[in-house]
């Protein structure tokens, strides 16, 4: 299973990790997973785009840990998008991902 962490200070992210895999399938079939990446990926890299120095992350065998540096608009706005888009994958695909 695909577990999902945040923490949060004042209403603001202070970190999300993406741990796990979903076992829905086999490795390099995984739907879920490719959902999970996807959404990070592309919401890492835009915070990156636009404001390089409010995010650091780190990608381990285990997962990916986001740590928000600055908290601005355009960092919360993606952040926050991006646990909405995985709480819908986890609306479907409850054995599968988990967001504590």
């Amino acid at each position: 299973m695909i577990t999902v962490k945040t923490e949060k200070e004042k209403g603001y992210y202070k970190s999300v990790s993406v741990l796990g895999h979903a076992m829905y399938d086999d490795y390099g079939k995984d739907i879920v997973c490719s959902a999970v990446s996807s959404i990070v990926i592309t919401t890492v890299n835009a915070i990156l785009s636009l404001e390089k120095e409010s995010i650091s992350y780190m990608v381990s065998k285990k997962g990916l840990n986001i740590k928000i540096l600055k908290q601005n608009r355009i960092t919360n706005t993606l952040i926050r998008n991006m646990v909405g888009m995985l709480g819908e994958l986890e609306k479907k695909y409850q054995e599968n991902i988990k967001i504590l």
